[in-house]
């Protein structure tokens, strides 16, 4: 649905995204990761034809997004991180803006305005204003404004900042229903558990580049270390005795915890009878799979960012 090739964009002599590409298809979402200053931005920004790009191209369904005046962007829809909403209007009057910026009139503006609070929830709050709202129901309604147009690819920049679990998990079962009914999503985030929830695919961008893309599955597969043990001991050890075993990755000591890293958790057994054997007791075990945030910091590095 969506194709995005090689979209560069520098500023003097700074590079901020270099070659990006990536697609996003009907009825699937793409998490797009990235630690502060990766391009992720940029990287909306040029997609949605607010930044032109000085090299690259963007299409929906086989046309090309152009610039202010390309009716093509029409099909595209912005959830932005900062609200856009007129305070003292109500959720309807809001809807009915956003609806007639897109063209959307008379009667269509009006059965669309009510789909769109249902999808979100707010149906009963309809004729209350923003200002009256909580964080939550405030972004709820951010995202409605957005579908008026009923758009083909929804873009969402961190929709959830600042909101209660109730309403975060509102807001994933409304994308989840919108992937049902067929729309491509990009959904930027930080909240990492966020994107294992809902991505079908994954784009990792760092220094303006694609580093990481694919499945879950495939992406968590570029680090080494794809499980670990987590063993509380009766006494502290030198675990240099288990580096040579069949799948071991490394190991560390973590708030007094030996955390053993492995390729595969079908290593477990044999660390753990190495460990009897030598003579030590284990009081505790964890067991646990790399986590996307594993895979994020393996690939970005763990120095801040600002």
């Amino acid at each position: 649905m969506l194709t995005v090739e090689g979209l560069k964009k520098t500023y003097g002599s700074r590079t901020v995204v270099d070659g990006v590409s990536m697609t996003v298809a009907a009825g699937r979402i793409v998490g797009l990761l990235g630690p502060n200053g990766a391009g992720k931005t940029t990287t909306v920004s040029m997609i949605c034809g607010l930044t032109p790009a000085d090299a690259g191209e963007v299409a929906l369904n086989g046309q090309r997004i152009g610039g202010d005046a390309s009716p093509v962007k029409c099909r595209l829809g912005l959830v932005p991180q900062d609200l856009a909403l007129h305070e003292e209007l109500s959720a309807r009057h809001n809807l009915a803006l956003f609806g007639s910026l897109y063209g959307v009139n008379g009667a269509a503006l009006k059965s669309r305005s009510e789909e769109v609070l249902a999808l979100v929830g707010l149906a009963d709050r309809a004729d209350d204003r923003p200002a009256t709202f909580s964080g939550g129901m405030k972004r709820r309604l951010n995202i409605a404004c957005s579908l008026m147009h009923d758009p083909d690819v929804l873009i969402l920049d961190e929709p959830t900042v600042g909101v209660d679990p109730q309403s975060r998990n509102a807001i994933f079962a409304n994308l989840e229903t919108l992937r049902d009914r067929g729309k491509g999503l990009i959904y930027t985030t930080h909240y990492m558990e966020e994107v294992e929830r809902l991505a079908d695919e994954i784009v990792i961008l760092d220094h303006g580049k694609v580093v990481a893309e694919g499945t879950l599955d495939a992406v968590k597969r570029r680090v080494p270390q794809v499980a670990s043990l987590s063993l509380l001991p009766a006494a502290p050890f030198d675990a240099a005795f288990l580096a040579d075993l069949p799948g071991v990755q490394g190991t560390e000591w973590r708030d007094g915890r030996m955390v053993v890293s492995l390729a595969s958790l079908d290593a477990a057994g044999s660390v753990l009878n190495r460990i009897a054997a030598a003579g030590h007791t284990v009081l505790d075990i964890q067991s646990g799979r790399a986590t996307l945030e594993d895979v994020f910091l393996a690939l970005t590095g763990r120095q801040l960012r600002d």
